[in-house]
């Protein structure tokens, strides 16, 4: 498959892009059309189902070797979460940290990926804090980040809802990442980060209709 490392913003944080990943994408969307959809956990605004029980063991190579070649983690490759995941919270019911970039995970062995199986929707932005100009959020900055964080919007009020889409008081946009079809991504789970999901996007729980992707959290070891 075709492995494009790109870099976010001034930190330079890689970016790993997998065109052509999975063999059979259309074979995961009938799956996904057939299963059981619930509710998504961890602040998610949609809903999820659950893989084939041979998408990990299928794609688990290949993730390790482009973690390995993007981010120079060769350990073992443990798979903390992996789901259908498609987005499909109208804005206005969005919670705040709904409305804001966000954060997977602080430490530097946890890797996120998103698999897009949706034709012409919407990718992953990336976003740089304004006021502390941190990228990403690790155990050093995370106090710092989220007190000055607590801090503005205690002053400013929380963002009007609806999804982030690009630049804010708070935050700037510094990449957006294309979805195409079958295409993956990895990327730190400490860097700032949120759906693209642009204003008037299509928002069907539908697999068929709605943003369906893969999403998965990885630990890497070094």
């Amino acid at each position: 498959m075709p492995l494009a490392i790109e870099s976010i913003g001034a930190e330079a944080q890689p970016l790993c892009i997998l065109d052509d990943f999975a063999p059979d994408p259309e074979a995961l969307r009938d799956f996904a059309a057939a299963a059981r959809v619930g509710e998504a956990r961890n602040h998610y605004p949609g809903v999820r189902a659950e893989l084939p029980g041979d998408y990990l063991a299928t794609q688990l190579p290949p993730i390790a070797a482009a973690v390995a070649k993007s981010f120079g983690r060769r350990g073992p490759v443990e798979v903390i979460d992996a789901s259908f995941s498609i987005v499909c919270t109208p804005a206005e019911a969005l919670s705040v940290p709904q409305r804001l970039p966000h954060v997977d995970a602080f430490t530097p062995d946890r890797i996120a990926l998103v698999h897009y199986l949706s034709p012409g929707h919407d990718g992953t932005a990336f976003f740089r804090h304004r006021s502390t100009g941190f990228e990403t959020v690790d155990e050093a900055r995370r106090d710092l980040y989220f007190r000055q964080l607590d801090t503005e919007m205690r002053y400013t009020g929380p963002p009007a809802p609806g999804y982030v889409a690009g630049d804010t008081p708070l935050f700037e946009c510094i990449r957006v990442a294309e979805a195409r079809f079958n295409r993956a991504l990895l990327y730190r789970s400490s860097n700032l980060h949120s759906g693209a999901i642009a204003p008037g996007a299509a928002l069907s729980g539908d697999p068929r209709e709605g943003r369906l992707t893969v999403t998965a959290f990885l630990s890497v070891g070094a």
